[in-house]
Order: structure tokens, then C-alpha cells, then sequence
């Protein structure tokens, strides 16, 4: 699907809806669908909208905020709901703790210090995640596993933040198998410390492992291809 072409963002996005909903039903729980239309205009969004979607993640600043400003305006009534959910640089966050509802990416304190500083007054606390590298690769943002009940307690002491859970990206496996081993990792250290510190969201799953991510304990999932069709890169704002 071309990016010029969004007649097709509707079906595809019942698609992934249903499996969800089958993938919901067999774990008991209710899990929220995210929508990630980083590198997609602001018009393929407006047709997931008015497919029934609200939850959209951005990874980029720029493009997110002026998305975000674009849909505000066509569309106010569609009241969605907007998470930044790519690594996040010292001198972007102003702009995004003005323009987000979520942060999905807290993976160091300064990061969060900075959002809570910069969160106007006037909005509500920002909901926030802490991603966690549970796989340990180098390559890859995320606190370590030793080093996060640590961030918890000094993320929880930022009064324009709420933390909500935990978000992580496992490395892409080749089994089933090595798909759940990460993920199921996640869950024991979500279930460890969600009743200690009031958590209850745990972000894992995108288009390629969402089933097992929901079958492991996860009650978000990301999903931006299946939804969108294939990205192209021309620029990353």
C-alpha cells in the first residue's frame, strides 16, 4: 500500500482487531490496540480514526507534535489518545511533554525529570512507561533489569508524571519458543513490582509477535505495518 493510498488502513486495521480480540479472549483480559504511524501523514491517521481507532504511537517528536496538532484540528471530536514510544533526546522533550498524553520510553531519570519540568500546569500528569532492555543487548534503550526499581522510585517522586507500568522490544526471534522466553521474563518482573508500586500497564507485542505477547501477560501492543502497510524512511524529523 502506498503511503498515498489509504483506503486499505480500515480492513487492515479490523484484521488486526480481530486477532486481538481472539488473542484477548483466550488470555481473559482486555488489551489495548496501539497504532504506530510514525513515518505516515497526518490523512492515514484521520482513516484509522475513523475506522474506530484512538491510540496512536509516534517516535519521532516533530512529526508526532504536528500530527498531533493536525488531528486536534480536523477532528477534535475524535478525542485520541497519543504516546511517544521512540528514544527520547534531552533537547526534544519540551515538545512532547506538551503535546503527549503517554511517554512509552523512560529509560533514564534525567529524561524523566526534564518531561516533568516542562509539563505545562495546565494538562494532566503524564502518563508514562519505563522501558526495560530485557534482553540485555547493546544496541538497544532500556534500563537494565538490575537497575529498574531504582528508576521506579525516582520516577514516582515526579509529581507531573504518573508511571503506569513497563514497555519493552524483545529481540526478534525465529521460534515460538524464543518469542515467549523474553516476554515471559517481562511478566515476572512486572508481576514482582506492578503490586509494590501501583503499576498496571505492561506495553509488549508489535505486528509480529502480538499473539504471543498477549498469551505471555501483555495488556498493550504495538502495532504499525500490519495497520499501515509498509513504511518508507524519506525523513526521520
Amino acid at each position: 500500500m502506498s503511503q498515498e493510498n489509504f483506503s486499505q488502513i480500515a480492513p487492515r486495521l479490523h484484521q488486526v482487531q480481530d486477532k486481538l480480540q481472539e488473542a484477548a479472549g483466550k488470555a481473559g483480559r482486555e488489551i489495548v490496540l496501539m497504532a504506530v504511524s510514525k513515518t505516515f501523514p497526518a490523512e492515514a491517521v484521520e482513516a484509522a480514526a475513523a475506522a474506530g481507532q484512538r491510540v496512536f504511537g509516534e517516535n519521532y517528536a516533530q512529526e508526532g507534535c504536528a500530527k498531533i496538532d493536525a488531528l486536534k484540528a480536523s477532528h477534535p471530536e475524535y478525542a485520541l489518545q497519543w504516546h511517544f514510544i521512540g528514544p527520547l533526546q534531552a533537547n526534544k522533550t519540551r515538545m512532547v511533554a506538551e503535546h503527549f498524553d503517554w511517554v512509552d520510553s523512560i529509560d533514564r531519570l534525567k529524561i524523566a525529570q526534564r518531561l516533568n519540568d516542562q509539563r505545562p500546569q495546565g494538562m494532566a500528569p503524564l502518563n508514562v512507561l519505563i522501558e526495560v532492555n530485557i534482553d540485555a543487548e547493546d544496541t538497544k534503550s532500556g534500563v537494565a533489569p538490575a537497575a529498574l526499581e531504582e528508576l521506579i522510585e525516582n520516577v514516582q517522586k515526579l509529581p507531573r508524571l504518573r508511571l503506569r507500568g513497563l514497555m519493552t522490544i524483545p529481540a526478534p526471534a525465529a521460534t515460538k519458543e524464543e518469542q515467549m522466553k523474553p516476554l515471559r521474563a517481562m511478566k515476572k518482573l512486572f508481576d514482582e513490582l506492578a503490586p509494590r508500586y501501583g503499576l498496571d500497564v505492561l506495553s509488549m507485542g508489535m505486528s509480529a509477535d502480538m499473539v504471543a505477547a498477549v498469551e505471555a501477560g501483555s495488556t498493550m501492543v504495538r502495532v504499525g505495518s500490519a495497520i499501515f502497510g509498509a513504511r518508507h524512511y524519506p525523513n526521520k524529523a
